[in-house]
C-alpha cells in the first residue's frame, strides 16, 4: 500500500512538470505564467484531497483495539463503506476519560469504494444496512399518567391506594427532609399520585360574599387562602364533574358569620340552617352528593364555629370531609383519619403573606427558656399564668406589657426564645403554633384532644413538644429535662418544616396549599374500600 502512495505522488509531480514545460513551449508571458502556476497549485490541492478521501490502512489500529484479529481487520478494510450513525440511548452516561469507548460505539465509515480507490456498486444481498435501535422507552410517569386517565374516578382512587401501599422505600430525598415524616416513602408516593390523579370540581352555586369570596386577612385567613388558590388552580380543578375525585363546597364560615350572625344572640341557627338548605339544593340539582352521601365532598373552615355550622345536616356533619382549624376530638364532630386539621395562620399583609417569616436567632442568642403573651381566655391560659408568671427563665405574660414591648417586640421575644408556649384559647387551635415555626422557635403545644395539622404524614415529636394540660405545673421541669442534643435537633427540624406551613400567592410544591390538599386526598383514600377485598 505504501508503494501505491509513492507511485501516486510521483504521478502528481510528473503531471505538474509536464504542465510547466507545456507553458514554456507556448512562450507564455509572466502574467499568464503566474496564472498557470496558480491553476497548477489548485489542481495539486484537489488531487491531494482526492487521495486523502480514499480508504487507508491504519497501522496503529491494534493499539486502539487490540481485541480485533488481523483477519477481521483485513475484512473490515476490504468491505465497502457507507456513512452510518449509531444512536446512543438517551440515558447513556459516558465518563470524561472514555473517548476511546465513544469512538468505538459511534463508528463513522468512509464512502463506498475498493482498496484501489475505484468506485463500485454495493451488493444489496451481501451488505445489510442495520436498522436504527428503537427509541428509548417513554417516561414511566407519563405512561402511568396516561393509564390513570383511562380509569373512572373510583378506579383511579383504588389504584392509587394500592400503589401507596406498595410505595418504594426511600430514606432521603432532595426536596424533603426525612426526619420530619412518619413515613417519607408513603408521603412521597402519595404526593406523586395526587399530582398525577387528583381532579377537584368546584360548585359554582352560591352568591358572594359567603361563596367564592375569600377572606385573606387575620387569624381566620387560612380558609380564604385555600379558597383563593384552589379556585385559581388549573392543574387540579376540572370543569367536568364526571372526572372529579373530590367536590369542593366553596363557602367561608368567616363570611357566613359576618353575613348571618345576629350579634349577642348566641345562636348559630341562621348559619346552620343556611348551610342545610345549601347542601340540600346541591343534592337536588346534581347527582354527585347522593352518589356517595357526601363522602367525596369537602369544605374548609378556620373560624372557631366551623364544626358547629354543620349540625343541621347529618350527612354534612358525618360524611363530608371537614377541613377545620378547630380540630377537636372531644366535640364528637371532627373525625380523625377522615377530617383534616387545618393550620391556623395569621396573615397581616395579604399582598405579601410571607412577610416576617424566618430570620430567627441562633441558639446562642436565645436566652429565654420559654415565652407566651396573650389574652387569658379558655381553661388553659389562666393555669399557665398562675404557675409561671414570675419565673425568671420563662417570660409568661397576660399581654405583652407596654414597657417590655418597647425594648423587645412580640416577634423579637419569639426569635429570642428556645421554646414558644402554644396553649389553646376558647378552642384547641392556636395561630401561635405556626408563628413559632415561622420564627424557628420550638412550639410547646398544650391542648388536649387537638389533632395536629398534617399529623397523618408529619411526625410532630421531631419538631415540637406536646404537654398534657395536667402537666402545666411541671412545665419548666419537662423543658429542662430535654437534652441539649435533642433540642438542637428539634430546632433544626423547625427550620426544615417551615416550608410546609407557608402560603404562596402562586403555590409551589410541598407548600401549605399542597399540604392541605394532600391531607384531603390522603384521608379520602383511607375511607374508600376495594369491593374485591370483601
Amino acid at each position: 500500500m505504501q508503494k501505491k502512495h509513492r507511485s501516486r505522488n510521483s504521478q502528481s509531480l510528473f503531471l505538474m512538470k509536464e504542465l510547466f514545460l507545456w507553458c514554456v513551449r507556448l512562450r507564455m508571458n509572466s502574467r499568464k505564467l503566474i496564472f498557470a502556476g496558480a491553476m497548477t497549485t489548485v489542481a495539486a490541492a484537489l488531487l491531494h484531497l482526492w487521495f486523502l478521501s480514499h480508504p487507508l490502512t491504519v497501522s496503529s489500529y491494534n493499539s486502539l483495539n487490540g481485541s480485533m484479529r488481523p483477519s477481521q481487520l483485513s475484512e473490515t478494510l476490504q468491505e465497502p463503506r457507507i456513512y452510518r450513525i449509531q444512536h446512543l440511548p438517551a440515558n447513556s452516561i459516558i465518563s470524561q476519560n472514555s473517548s476511546i469507548e465513544v469512538m468505538q460505539s459511534v463508528p463513522v465509515e468512509g464512502r463506498a469504494g475498493d482498496s484501489n480507490g475505484k468506485r463500485w456498486k454495493t451488493d444489496d444481498k451481501s451488505k445489510v444496512i442495520p436498522t436504527p435501535p428503537p427509541p428509548p422507552p417513554r417516561s414511566p410517569t407519563l405512561s402511568l399518567q396516561r393509564y390513570i386517565w383511562t380509569l373512572t374516578p373510583i378506579e383511579a382512587l383504588l389504584f392509587a391506594k394500592k400503589e401507596i401501599d406498595h410505595a418504594p422505600i426511600i430514606t432521603e430525598d432532595a426536596e424533603l427532609y426525612a426526619p420530619l415524616f412518619r413515613n417519607i416513602s408513603v408521603f412521597k408516593r402519595s404526593y406523586e399520585l395526587m399530582e398525577m390523579t387528583l381532579r377537584v370540581y368546584i360548585y359554582s352555586n352560591g352568591k358572594r360574599p359567603i361563596f367564592h369570596h375569600p377572606y385573606l386577612r387575620g387569624i381566620y385567613a387560612s380558609e380564604g387562602w385555600f379558597m383563593k388558590l384552589m379556585r385559581g388552580n388549573k392543574h387540579f380543578v376540572t370543569e367536568d364533574p364526571e372526572k372529579a375525585h373530590l367536590f369542593y363546597l366553596p363557602y367561608s364560615v368567616r363570611q357566613l358569620q359576618l353575613a348571618l350572625y345576629v350579634p349577642n344572640s348566641h345562636s348559630m341557627k341562621p348559619l346552620t340552617n343556611f348551610l342545610r338548605d345549601y347542601v340540600n339544593m346541591i343534592a337536588a340539582k346534581y347527582p354527585f352528593w347522593n352518589r356517595t352521601h357526601g363522602s367525596d365532598h369537602f369544605f374548609v373552615a378556620c373560624h372557631d364555629w366551623g364544626p358547629y355550622t354543620t349540625v343541621a345536616h347529618t350527612e354534612l356533619k358525618e360524611n363530608a370531609i371537614k377541613v377545620l382549624c378547630n380540630a377537636d376530638l372531644s366535640e364528637g364532630i371532627f373525625v380523625a383519619g377522615k377530617d383534616v386539621s387545618l393550620p391556623e395562620t395569621t396573615i397581616k399583609f395579604p399582598k405579601k403573606p410571607q412577610r416576617h417569616i424566618g430570620g430567627g436567632n441562633r441558639v446562642s442568642q436565645r436566652p429565654i427558656l420559654a415565652f407566651f403573651a396573650g389574652y387569658m381566655h379558655g381553661r388553659v391560659r389562666p393555669i399557665l399564668l398562675k404557675y409561671w408568671k414570675d419565673d425568671e427563665d420563662m417570660k409568661i405574660y397576660r399581654r405583652l406589657p407596654h414597657l417590655v414591648s418597647k425594648e423587645m417586640s412580640y416577634i423579637q421575644h419569639m426569635k429570642s426564645s428556645r421554646y414558644c408556649i402554644c396553649p389553646m384559647g376558647y378552642e384547641v387551635n392556636s395561630p401561635r403554633i405556626v408563628e413559632a415555626i415561622y420564627y424557628e422557635c420550638v412550639p410547646v403545644i398544650i391542648a388536649d384532644n387537638f389533632v395536629l395539622p398534617f399529623s397523618e404524614v408529619l411526625d410532630w415529636s421531631a419538631f415540637s413538644v406536646v404537654i398534657p394540660e395536667k402537666d402545666i405545673p411541671k412545665l419548666k421541669e419537662i423543658l429542662l429535662a430535654i437534652p441539649l442534643r435533642k433540642y438542637l435537633e428539634m430546632q433544626v427540624n423547625v427550620k426544615m418544616v417551615q416550608k410546609h406551613f407557608v402560603w404562596h400567592p402562586v403555590p409551589i410544591k410541598y407548600d401549605l396549599f399542597h399540604m392541605v390538599l394532600h391531607s384531603i386526598w390522603f384521608n379520602r383514600l383511607n375511607q374508600i374500600q376495594d369491593p374485591q377485598s370483601h
